[in-house]
């Protein structure tokens, strides 16, 4: 399929662009259905990625990053075309626990995590959710008593990507009885520490990560394992979210791109009654809608993460990119599905699990409910 120039990267972001895709076709591609087929996560991918400076990519020039939310969402973009488990795998690492720990991280902290995590040698995970706690973001009961120089942690965390593996987990807890985000802080904990059980849940798509429940029993954590400000540690780290909301644009336009990619080669080799499928007018004009929503996706992506590397007011902005973006794909690799007819039915099809990874970020990243409140707020105000 010809690639439109709509966006419009400099030199730098060009370049890295076609890094990921040298990337992504010598390391990923090859695999995909693989680890799909299996449900595994591709851990050693994280030492190739650290070796090409990838998971670094949008941190500070001091911690061996560079580039900055656009790159990040290129690398995203590119990955989650051809494995979006994987690409949630390095995302939840680098954009959340990672950026967590480089925004608010002690320099003990700092060297103990943040940089070995850099250079692909330990994992992370970011553990907010629980089975009650989802777009609410005052609904954590996992709780962390002070007692001394330390804290004990008891409670359960739910839907957590990396969680089976992570050799650490960046926790909110509450540690403050409150009635709203106020009173809930930010803990690292390793894991290997008692009192720690983690549990894999199988979900229906994105094979290539792993999610899993994590229980806290008595679970003794030092009081230097405390990220950022005591009670307020959840409250400073609510701009990881907003992000997020851009990275989930992302995600979707690559599964989007690749489910587009995938049908119009299928329509143009196709044959019903001796011709391709592709003279169906029906067909060209369904091609040129799923191109137009992709491309208007894009656009709207890139804007909100230009407006975040330019220091702008971003929030609104990732908001429509994430509703407009995953609201496309789901309909994008509908209609891929769809075209394909029984042929994408099967297993060995790359449709069918585009299919199943797409839905999940009209949900994740904050539901398309609340974005929709949150752009209705900023018309009215």
């Amino acid at each position: 399929m010809k690639n439109t120039q709509f966006l419009e990267f400099n030199e730098f972001q060009l370049e890295f662009e076609r890094q990921v895709d040298r990337f992504v076709e010598s390391e990923i591609r090859p695999h995909a259905r693989e680890w799909d087929e299996e449900d595994r996560c591709p851990i050693e991918l994280f030492k190739r990625m650290a070796e090409l400076d990838l998971l670094s990519v949008g941190f500070p020039e001091k911690f061996g990053g560079a580039g900055g939310i656009t790159e990040q969402l290129i690398l995203i973009e590119k990955m989650a075309g051809v494995s979006a488990g994987a690409a949630l795998t390095a995302y939840v690492h680098m954009a959340m626990a990672c950026s967590v720990l480089s925004q608010f991280g002690n320099p003990e902290q700092i060297e103990e995590y943040l940089l070995p995590a850099l250079r692909g040698e330990k994992i992370g995970c970011f553990a907010y959710a629980e089975p009650n706690a989802g777009a609410d973001v005052t609904a954590v009961e996992c709780r962390a008593r002070k007692e001394g120089d330390h804290f004990i942690v008891n409670g359960q965390k739910a839907y957590i990507t990396n969680a089976t593996f992570a050799d650490f987990m960046v926790v909110v807890v509450r540690t403050k009885e409150s009635s709203g985000i106020d009173g809930m802080s930010l803990l690292i904990i390793d894991k290997d520490v008692s009192g720690v059980s983690r549990v894999k849940m199988n979900k229906m798509g994105l094979k290539g990560s792993e999610m899993g429940e994590i229980f806290f029993d008595d679970c003794i954590v030092p009081e230097s394992q405390l990220l950022g400000t005591l009670h307020n540690g959840m409250r400073e780290a609510l701009v990881m979210f907003t992000k997020g909301r851009a990275l989930a644009a992302a995600f979707s336009n690559g599964i989007a791109g690749e489910a587009l990619n995938q049908a119009t080669e299928h329509v143009i080799n196709r044959k019903s009654k001796g011709k391709a499928l592709i003279h169906k007018q029906f067909i060209r004009f369904t091609l040129a809608e799923m191109k137009t929503r992709l491309e208007a996706s894009r656009l709207l992506t890139y804007r909100a993460a230009s407006l975040i590397d330019e220091g702008r007011d971003f929030g609104t902005e990732c908001s429509i990119a994430k509703l407009h973006s995953t609201e496309s794909c789901t309909w994008i690799c509908e209609r891929a599905f769809h075209l394909h007819g029984v042929q994408g039915f099967i297993m060995e099809s790359d449709v069918q699990r585009f299919y199943r990874d797409c839905k999940v970020w009209e949900f994740g990243e904050g539901t398309n409910e609340v974005q929709k409140e949150m752009i209705a707020s900023f018309i009215l105000s």
